[in-house]
């Protein structure tokens, strides 16, 4: 089985990976965004690095998905090659940070790779607003995260809630969408509140079988 975590940055998605693997045993894989060589450049001129960065994150995605199908073992993934093809490379080229000649090749480039790869079994997608998200970056203190517009963070948020609805929809038959409201629940801080989300986890798994 393969369960991945969405969410904006800061929406504790690595967070709630760990946890949820530790709980089930299942296999955690987490985003290289700290082996990203585009990462620093990017929060320091988005214009001229857009189209790098998230090529790299595409194609970094894809392999993993293809790596996470062969294994025999239930895996945990945090964020999704979608959320980069549905989200980030849409939100960067309509605030003119990538061309439109780059953003159409990318999107050739994803569709070709998702043709190849079958969504997540199960979605987990980790709502939180922009002071949560905020809070949450200032918490765990990256320096190239310091960079980060409100703005930015709230047209994410946008994307996110619209890729959500959407999602359900086109992939309701091959895929299990489960939604955590991250203001309401602190599962990284409350024993309670993670409780609460391995308790709909498991309603959402058992629905499977």
């Amino acid at each position: 089985m393969h369960v991945a975590i969405a969410g904006n940055i800061g929406s504790g998605k690595t967070t709630l990976t760990t946890l949820l693997a530790k709980h089930y045993s299942w296999l955690p894989h987490y985003e290289d965004a700290d082996d990203n060589p585009y990462l620093n450049d990017f929060y320091e001129d988005m214009q001229r690095w857009s189209f790098n960065l998230q090529v790299f994150f595409l194609q970094n995605r894809f392999s993993k998905v293809l790596e996470l199908r062969k294994n025999k073992k239930t895996v945990i993934q945090d964020r999704t090659i979608y959320e980069d093809a549905y989200i980030f490379a849409p939100n960067l080229h309509s605030m003119g940070l990538m061309t439109t000649r780059d953003f159409e090749s990318y999107l050739q480039l994803f569709k070709l790779m998702e043709s190849l790869i079958s969504p997540p079994d199960v979605l987990v997608y980790l709502r939180a607003s922009v002071p949560t998200l905020v809070n949450n970056i200032q918490k765990r203190g990256r320096d190239y995260e310091t960079a980060i517009r409100i703005d930015y963070l709230k047209r994410l948020n946008e994307r996110y809630e619209a890729w959500v609805s959407e999602y359900e929809v086109q992939y309701k038959k091959n895929s299990k969408l489960l939604i955590i409201d991250v203001d309401e629940n602190n599962f990284s801080e409350k024993k309670e509140d993670l409780g609460k989300v391995i308790t709909k986890v498991d309603s959402v798994i058992n629905g499977l079988f």
